[in-house]
């Protein structure tokens, strides 16, 4: 599985500190009456000042990054809490009627369960930062193998034929001739797959289509989900697959907001990469997998 080479903060600091002395000392006029003593003398000097600047901008470099991780924080954690308290609220309020006897008979029941589907929402909100959490750590135990996705992909779609016929969406599926065979764990692709399709048919109107793609080439195969929907803005397209995040069209998820982000950590755990592609009308989110 490919794997991104990553250097460190303390790394890129020197490296740059090291250019910058460089450079500093590269640019210095040297008049030519100076002895060999004094042209050292200006060579340190404007390349310790070269070296400083450097480092001042790497400095503030890193203290604008903290700032950005701190304040993706807070509206993560502000994000999560509203998805947990929403539903916390609704179940205070259910199991409060039935425990006071206001809610007698049917209507016990039909709050009985919808307190079953606020636990399940709740459920399926933990496992799924649970997941995340763990992917994003690197705490993975996958296994690896040829996937051919010719199958994959038809079982998937054939999985959510049933829902996209409800809503009397158009689901298929264009595949080359031939095997396309990529190196991957094929529950977690078909995983990729199910939120990107559930995603694409949600906001797709009546009689549209959503189709899913697959390629091969250059060492790599390219999937894609595309639909015909009212797409997404331009000023949410950056942030799609941040976790909780909905633009102010709620194109990018409805619930938690989470399926997208879980999608981009596997698919980034692969080795690959994930991105919306440019596609009017409607969307077209593409991901990669190396080829097997």
């Amino acid at each position: 599985m490919g794997r991104r080479l990553q250097v460190a903060p303390v790394k890129r600091a020197i490296v740059i500190a090291l250019a910058a002395f460089l450079a500093g000392a590269a640019a210095v006029a040297v008049p030519s009456h100076m002895g060999a003593d004094q042209v050292l003398l200006v060579v340190l000097a404007a390349g310790a000042a070269a070296l400083a600047a450097a480092l001042a901008v790497r400095l503030a470099m890193e203290e604008r990054m903290r700032g950005q991780v701190e304040e993706a924080r807070r509206q993560l954690v502000a994000a999560a809490s509203h998805d947990l308290r929403t539903p916390l609220a609704s179940l205070r309020l259910l199991v409060e009627s039935i425990d006071d006897g206001v809610a007698t008979g049917e209507t016990r029941d039909r709050y009985l369960k919808e307190i079953r589907t606020h636990v399940a929402v709740l459920s399926d909100l933990i496992d799924d930062l649970f997941e995340l959490s763990r992917i994003e750590a690197g705490e993975i135990s996958w296994t690896m193998r040829q996937v051919e996705l010719g199958e994959l992909i038809g079982e998937t779609v054939a999985a959510m034929r049933a829902p996209a016929e409800q809503k009397g969406v158009v689901l298929a599926a264009e595949l080359p001739p031939g095997r396309v065979v990529a190196e991957a764990d094929a529950e977690k692709v078909q995983r990729v797959l199910f939120n990107l399709i559930q995603n694409a048919i949600r906001h797709t109107p009546p009689d549209g289509t959503v189709t899913v793609r697959a390629r091969s080439g250059h060492g790599e195969v390219e999937i894609e989900v595309a639909d015909d929907g009212e797409g997404i803005a331009a000023g949410d397209r950056e942030q799609v697959f941040d976790a909780f995040y909905r633009g102010d069209d709620s194109r990018g998820e409805d619930g938690a907001g989470l399926g997208l982000a879980i999608s981009r950590a596997i698919v980034e755990a692969h080795g690959g990469r994930i991105w919306l592609a440019d596609g009017h009308p409607g969307t077209r989110v593409r991901f990669t997998l190396a080829a097997g």
